[in-house]
């Protein structure tokens, strides 16, 4: 039997890590979750993937540096095929990140669909083909119209994955507003921008876009270290998700 191809997600959100894992749990492959940049090159140096897909805001070394660092050592590329997989991409960053740096661009939230073509169209090209397919049913009613539309547009109706990725999330968030309130009560601008990075996209994934939008303004407000704005809207972000069930 052949071995499976591997995949290798680099993600610091845990949230994002069970909605990729939840999304291509029905793929024939093997996928690698890390951290950071330097836990996702340890991984390339234990052996090669066929797939790379990268955040842009990681803990440490940035993405940017991970798509150089590749350039300069193309042995531990291998050939790979290299996705960012990011809510921070603007024009200049597009342009930034054009071909043959990287191969593909998936701005978060993206949908169920662009992330299974993305790895389809990876693996198809580096001459290896899934063997399963995935069948998605309907989604079910008795929800608001933000869950179903949020089914549809990122999930492809299938509303069974989505309630599997929100229960993931919910267990999350209790750790996400721990560490919310740590990097606020230490001032900690960097850690609570990367928390609102994160939250920004999970939140707009589960259709909930007011809660994102808070999120977003956080992340500003972190990255221009206004400590009176960002406390406000942590405070108001944090009693948005505690709402949730």
């Amino acid at each position: 039997m052949s071995e499976r191809p591997r995949v290798l997600l680099i993600e610091d959100d845990a949230s994002l890590q069970r909605f990729v894992q939840l999304a291509l749990e029905d793929l024939d492959l093997e996928l690698l979750t890390a951290g950071s940049v330097d836990e996702g090159l340890a991984e390339l140096a234990r052996a090669p993937v066929a797939l790379i897909m990268t955040d842009l805001m990681l803990p440490g070394r940035s993405g940017f540096e991970l798509v150089d660092s590749l350039a300069a050592q193309p042995a531990l590329r291998a050939g790979a095929r290299l996705a960012v997989f990011s809510a921070g991409l603007n024009p200049e960053t597009r342009q930034r990140l054009a071909p043959p740096k990287v191969w593909r661009l998936l701005s978060k939230p993206c949908s169920l669909a662009e992330l299974e073509a993305c790895v389809r169209d990876a693996l198809s090209e580096a001459g290896r083909e899934t063997a399963s397919s995935l069948a998605h049913p309907p989604a079910a009613g008795g929800m608001d119209g933000d869950q179903e539309a949020a089914i549809a547009q990122h999930f492809g109706g299938d509303a069974p994955l989505y309630h599997a990725f929100r229960a993931s999330c919910l267990r999350q968030f209790r750790a996400d507003m721990a560490e919310g309130e740590r990097a606020c009560s230490s001032a900690d601008a960097a850690a609570l921008r990367r928390l609102a990075h994160g939250l920004k996209s999970v939140l707009l994934t589960l259709g909930h876009a007011e809660a994102s939008a808070l999120a977003q303004d956080l992340e500003g407000a972190s990255e221009r270290a206004d400590w009176g704005l960002a406390e406000r809207l942590w405070r108001q972000l944090k009693g948005a998700i505690a709402t949730l069930r």
